[in-house]
């Protein structure tokens, strides 16, 4: 296992407190766009967090009053015009890595999402496993308005399942924003927070989190991510599976003789 609280990206900001792990993309003068450094330092860091033990949650934070802008157009978009096809999918097999690592990290990922998240800002938020919100906050899988398809570091998979098959058909067609009252409506964000308290708000759930059985939630984003491939009858068994492992945990006991003692169990994560 590996310690993250000493690390130092180059290419946006990390902090810890006690053990959650908080990212803000930083260049809030252009609204927090990626480049080709910062999709892979993401990526990377996100591979890493699977061997961490001193990170539970992740949660991603706006900074300057907006969330990600997307690919930078000077530093990516400009560039990919000009580059070949082994490049070209290079690139886009890199972003999707960095869908799979988040995916794949074992740790709850929230995000906080206030003025725009749109293009690869969107799927940071899409690939989080909590979604917060601003009342200002815009939404937006813009990649039609860059002259490409909506089929973008698994956008066509996995939001229709979010906010079902109709209402992901036109945001990626169209590339049009969602509003934040939309998203809240569709089931895209979990709740609207005003921009005062958006931070407090993730935290608090973070913390919530972070203080539960965390090998538990571990094996729970397994098999939410797992169990969309799978069958009904195989997505039982694989869960009994997984509970079993579970019941094998120190925090199982720990939450037995809690109830017994009449106390409230603390959980350590093993």
């Amino acid at each position: 296992m590996t310690k993250m609280a000493g690390l130092k990206p180059k290419h946006f900001l990390w902090r810890m407190e006690s053990n959650v792990a908080t990212i803000q993309l930083d260049r809030p003068e252009r609204k927090n766009p990626l480049t080709f450094d910062s999709y892979a330092e993401l990526r990377d860091t996100f591979r890493d967090l699977v061997y961490a033990d001193d990170v539970d949650v992740v949660v991603f934070l706006p900074n300057g009053g907006n969330f990600c802008s997307g690919g930078d157009v000077h530093d990516i978009i400009g560039p990919l015009v000009d580059m070949d096809m082994k490049g070209l999918l290079a690139f886009t097999r890199m972003t999707g890595d960095f869908v799979k690592a988040m995916l794949n990290c074992g740790k709850p990922i929230i995000s906080a999402v206030d003025g725009v998240a749109v293009g690869a800002g969107a799927i940071i938020t899409m690939a989080s496993d909590i979604r917060l919100a601003t009342p200002e906050a815009k939404t937006a899988f813009l990649f039609t308005r860059v002259g490409l398809a909506g089929c973008d570091m698994g956008a066509c998979a996995m939001l229709p399942r979010l906010i079902g098959q109709g209402r992901a058909a036109e945001l990626l067609y169209t590339g049009r924003s969602m509003s934040a009252e939309e998203g809240e409506r569709w089931g895209y964000y979990n709740r609207l927070v005003a921009a005062n308290a958006l931070e407090v708000e993730a935290m608090k759930i973070a913390q919530q989190i972070a203080s539960g059985p965390t090998f538990a939630h571990g094996i729970t984003k397994t098999q939410l991510n797992q169990e969309w491939s799978m069958g009904l009858e195989q997505a039982i068994e694989s869960e009994a599976q997984a509970q079993a492992i579970c019941m094998q945990t120190q925090d199982f006991a720990r939450a037995y003789h809690a109830f017994v003692a009449k106390q409230r169990p603390v959980f350590e994560g093993d």
